[in-house]
């Protein structure tokens, strides 16, 4: 096919959360209504290259480069174009320093692809809804709100994210009712500060409106929330996951287990509020699964604290823990804030903690071992079907049919190191 024939083609690389994953869909849904091919992977026939970028951590930020780099290497012809949060925390002279074509910030991300659009037309305009992941055919992430007017101390949201903005209830219905008119199964919520939905909003809502809203107008089966915290979970609000629709998964970022490091922190619960939510969710939700995040070596973290923090997760007893060095970043309280913990003792408790949540992941999926549960099937790797299940724990089977968006009953046999193995109980080819 020569150059002039083929399709125009967009690479869309997404680093951190579930925003940047929406953002970049709604990025992907503009390129394929101007007929342009969307992969997520480094392409090296790409027209355009667009790094979505994340700037929690420093970690982050070097990703980033390492991916420009690898663009700009692999793919020379392409227009490499920067945007995202990175955007928000780097000074000028920073971003300038990189080797891209054009930077846009996240509010612009439309403009940038209409400008790369207008700079290479494709063939023959379409019009589908499709998502950039392979995988994530089979869930639509809806954005709800975006910002946070919380200043926890080592956070750069705020700052890359602005304030809170919510849509209104109506809007996201209508972007659901359009994901599951193309037959994604799961409807999946997101937002900085999930639980803060509505308040800026006139009249004012909360989270328990919009997801009545969206059990009422919608037919997914699933609808999944991507974040809360301990003092968003009302009983009304927990009271709604009578609906089995509705995904025994709750991400509750913890951050530290230790009062005193909380206090430090500025985050608007204690340890004893987190407690009291997860009691709540357990006593209400039968086999829910609690994740969360942890930031170790926060400054003037002591071995005390942070050994109040190691036996307060084990008594949480979660599904699983994502753990994080305390990252220290510009425009933000703690780093300004003495008592930095050394590199070599953040490595050492970031160790024991990791050990600790593997087992508590362990234990937390062995308990589904012999029992029968829906899995939503996303994509094959390594001739093997992954998929989910309403509580997030990733299921593997081996069959020859295609299972790819299909939500089936599955017995789990086994589990391996970070999945469960499961047999399909129904035939797929039906």
């Amino acid at each position: 096919m020569s150059d002039a024939a083929r399709p125009a083609t967009a690479a869309i690389l997404t680093l951190g959360c579930k925003l940047n994953i929406a953002d970049s869909e709604n990025m992907a849904r503009r390129f394929r209504q101007a007929g342009w091919r969307v992969t997520d992977r480094l392409d090296v026939a790409a027209d355009a290259i667009i790094l979505n970028s994340c700037s929690v951590t420093h970690v982050a930020d070097q990703k980033t480069r390492r991916l420009l780099r690898q663009a700009r290497r692999q793919a020379p012809n392409a227009e490499v174009a920067l945007t995202g949060c990175m955007l928000e925390t780097a000074t000028d002279s920073e971003v300038g320093l990189l080797d891209v074509d054009l930077v846009y910030k996240q509010s612009q991300q439309i403009e940038l692809a209409d400008l790369l659009i207008a700079m290479r037309p494709a063939q023959a305009p379409i019009t589908v809804l499709e998502s950039p992941k392979p995988g994530l055919k089979t869930r639509a992430f809806i954005s709800a709100q975006e910002g946070c007017n919380d200043v926890c101390a080592f956070c750069v949201i705020p700052r890359t994210r602005g304030r809170e903005r919510s849509k209104t209830v109506e809007a996201i219905v209508a972007e659901a009712r359009a994901a599951e008119a193309h037959g994604l199964q799961e409807l999946v919520i997101t937002g900085t500060q999930l639980g803060a939905y509505g308040r800026d909003l006139t009249p004012a809502s909360r989270p328990y409106e919009l997801l009545s809203a969206l059990l009422a107008a919608t037919t997914a089966p699933r609808i999944r929330m991507s974040s809360l915290q301990p003092q968003d979970l009302t009983n009304e609000l927990i009271g709604l996951w009578r609906n089995e629709r509705l995904c025994r998964h709750f991400h509750l970022a913890l951050q530290s287990g230790s009062e005193g490091v909380l206090e430090r922190m500025r985050r608007r619960y204690t340890a004893s509020q987190y407690r009291d939510a997860v009691q709540r969710l357990r006593e209400a939700v039968p086999d829910v699964a609690i994740t969360t995040d942890v930031i170790v070596g926060f400054p003037g973290e002591t071995e005390a604290e942070f050994e109040e923090c190691l036996v307060f997760c084990a008594e949480m007893a979660f599904a699983a823990v994502h753990v994080f060095p305390y990252s220290q970043r510009n425009h933000t309280l703690a780093a300004r804030l003495s008592g930095q913990v050394a590199e070599p003792m953040k490595k050492k408790r970031v160790h024991r903690l990791i050990e600790l949540a593997a087992s508590m992941s362990h234990a937390y999926r062995a308990h589904f071992v012999g029992r029968t549960l829906p899995v939503l099937w996303e994509n094959q790797r390594d001739g093997l079907w992954e998929g989910l299940t309403d509580t997030y724990v990733r299921v593997r089977t081996e069959t020859d049919a295609d299972l790819r968006n299909r939500l089936t009953p599955a017995l789990i046999v086994d589990q391996d190191v970070e999945t469960l193995k499961a047999t399909v109980l129904e035939n797929p080819h039906e």
